[in-house]
């Protein structure tokens, strides 16, 4: 069992009055990391998205941030079939797919053990997948996104789960778009219309993007 779940984070207590019970739940945050897999990073890579780069420090320090308050850490991954037609449909190269180095955590966020890894085919991490059920299980009311593409797999994921009535927050320095004007949008379309909090790694501030 994850060390998370044995923590104090998640407390469920019955208290009996009489013949009613009172349940008392203590929700938390799990971090998300999405994509950031050989095939978005590398450079050279089938569908690289040079400034997933510049967020692994980021990265890293949510994911250590994280870990140290015992919530849990829960890797969404493309995980591609070799014929996928998301390949022909979206035009995008083949990438991620399953068993290929490609479709790997980069070196640098290796998941730890205990920490949930949920394969995707599609831009949501929510659709055909089992991240809602995963995230019920561990008693998670809000997610902190991270990883790539803000204005696609991390745009949808968020909008999937604001309508799952889970609070969202998406790290703006820790996301990765590949073109600016996309990724800005994206931020602004989440925060204005969606109702994310965008906030700087280590704050909870809301970020700079304009109303």
């Amino acid at each position: 069992m994850p060390s998370y779940l044995k923590k104090i984070q998640h407390i469920v207590t019955i208290v009996k009055r009489g013949q009613c019970r009172e349940v008392i739940v203590m929700k938390k945050e799990a971090l998300l990391v999405i994509d950031m897999l050989n095939d978005f990073v590398l450079s050279g890579a089938s569908l690289e998205v040079p400034d997933t780069r510049k967020i692994i420090p980021v990265i890293q320090n949510e994911i250590g941030k994280t870990r140290a308050k015992g919530n849990p850490v829960i890797y969404v991954c493309d995980a591609h079939a070799p014929d996928d037609k998301e390949f022909g449909k979206f035009g995008w190269p083949p990438h991620a797919v399953k068993g290929t180095r490609g479709a790997q955590v980069v070196e640098e966020l290796k998941p730890a053990p205990g920490d949930s890894i949920i394969a995707k085919d599609t831009y949501s991490g929510f659709y055909g997948t089992r991240l809602d059920e995963t995230l019920k299980y561990l008693g998670v009311d809000s997610l902190r996104l991270t990883g790539c593409v803000t204005h696609i797999c991390i745009m949808v994921t968020a909008s999937d789960a604001v309508l799952r009535d889970y609070k969202v927050t998406v790290v703006e320095d820790g996301v990765a778009g590949l073109a600016r004007e996309d990724h800005d949008a994206a931020l602004r379309i989440m925060k204005n219309v969606m109702g994310v909090q965008i906030v700087q790694s280590g704050t909870e501030v809301s970020g700079r993007i304009a109303a």
